[in-house]
């Protein structure tokens, strides 16, 4: 039990991280009333924010292996609801992108954070699934944002409802700082302090094993999608390309929820039972998402809302398929720098993410702006990244299957995990 109100308070700290990160996206038509911005300044205004959520990826999980999950949630809370305050009385362009930049880092903090806990309070059996409900869950955020959020925004103004998603976040630091606790014994291993080129070797050997790498490229290939439709580019492209009311974007961004929550589940339990079939699945879901954009882009027209429902069901499953790349992480890299190996494969996704929606942007601003023309344009670069991914992902596996052939068994079991496996079967 007190495993799950450790894990409880620190996914409480995630779902209102989603919830800031998703904030700008519902608001995208609003913020560019109130800020005065184009496509392209609107587009790069969140990009900013996914380049220091991505940059600080390394660095905080360096700082997540020395000082433990508890200070670095808090700290991720406190800074991101800075951000949303100031967000919530500026009407200066500049001051609002300072805004999401110290929400970017806040944000950075948190997920990494919240996802070492799981191997450090629950067993070996329960991780792959407690995982995938991690981030499943932290999904929820996005439904505070669609729903609640966006109503708020449409009847009381910018100002309640960002000063409320504010309220929001300080209730979920002092919870954390009261319950979260890093293990079972309250205390973090000890992590001798290292300077500036131990640290840089570290990362460097890190990346180097290929399980890294496929995890890394896992999350490239399967999270840009879902996150882009969500982030940013999404609630105006149903509303002006689509033609669909505001609340009913709403309830389709909340299909997409309950959409990961299900496929999440399911992915946690096979990946847990057969850790061989891993790289499968998220082969299929790169798949998928690519077929059922092409089937929507090649439409003259606007699509019927079945197919709507069912973009949103496809592409929202590649955000618990991304979770796959922690688990390859978790599996490749010995505990002590496990936030390092996951901080490594966060930033996948997201450098795809800030790619598309500023490549996107670019592109609506030079074909004339909102329109469903250029918005089909745009989201075509999305096959760039799902071409390069799926290819470093076939590459990367059979790497890691080599790799593991050639390192004893016996001597690489006892260096890098708690109980013998087949890391044959591990590598996807």
């Amino acid at each position: 039990m007190r495993a799950w109100v450790v894990w409880s308070a620190g996914l409480l700290a995630y779902i209102v991280a989603v919830l800031d990160r998703t904030t700008l996206g519902v608001s995208g038509l609003e913020a560019a009333e109130r800020f005065n911005a184009p496509p392209a300044v609107l587009s790069t205004f969140v990009v900013l924010q996914v380049i220091v959520y991505a940059l600080a990826q390394v660095p905080a999980g360096l700082l997540l292996d020395r000082v433990g999950s508890r200070i670095m949630i808090a700290t991720g809370g406190s800074l991101m609801a800075t951000g949303q305050l100031a967000l919530a009385f500026t009407e200066s362009l500049p001051a609002a992108v300072a805004a999401r930049a110290i929400l970017g880092l806040g944000d950075a903090f948190t997920f990494i954070s919240v996802l070492r806990l799981v191997p450090l309070w629950f067993s070996e059996p329960r991780i792959p699934l407690v995982s995938q409900l991690t981030g499943i869950c932290g999904q929820l955020g996005q439904v505070l944002s669609a729903l609640p959020f966006l109503s708020l925004l449409a009847g009381s103004g910018w100002r309640t409802a960002y000063v409320s998603v504010t309220a929001l976040g300080v209730i979920s630091v002092v919870l954390a700082l009261a319950l979260v606790k890093n293990t079972p014994s309250g205390k973090s291993a000890p992590s001798a302090a290292m300077g500036v080129k131990a640290t840089l070797s570290s990362v460097k050997t890190v990346w180097l094993r290929p399980g890294t790498r496929l995890g890394f490229f896992t999350h490239m290939g399967t999270q840009f999608s879902v996150t882009v439709f969500a982030l940013m580019w999404g609630v105006p492209y149903l509303l002006v390309a689509q033609g669909i009311s505001r609340a009913s974007a709403g309830i389709l961004l909340s299909i997409s929820t309950a959409a990961a929550i299900a496929s999440g589940i399911v992915i946690g339990i096979f990946t847990g039972r057969h850790p061989h079939r891993r790289s499968r699945v998220v082969l299929g879901i790169v798949v998928s998402n690519a077929l059922i954009w092409a089937v929507v882009l090649a439409l003259p027209g606007p699509a019927p809302m079945w197919l709507l429902v069912l973009l949103i069901v496809v592409i929202s499953v590649g955000g618990p398929g991304s979770m796959v790349g922690f688990d390859f992480a978790r599996t490749f890299n010995p505990a002590k720098i496990l936030g390092t190996a996951q901080g490594i494969v966060n930033m996948g996704g997201f450098i795809a993410s800030l790619l598309v929606m500023q490549a996107m942007g670019m592109i609506m601003n030079a074909a004339g702006g909102y329109t469903f023309e250029s918005f089909r344009m745009a989201w075509t670069v999305q096959y760039v990244i799902w071409i390069l991914a799926g290819a470093a992902i076939l590459i990367t596996r059979a790497k890691a299957r080599r790799t593991i052939g050639d390192i004893d068994e016996s001597k690489y079991l006892l260096e890098f995990f708690d109980e013998p496996r087949d890391e044959r079967r591990l590598a996807g």
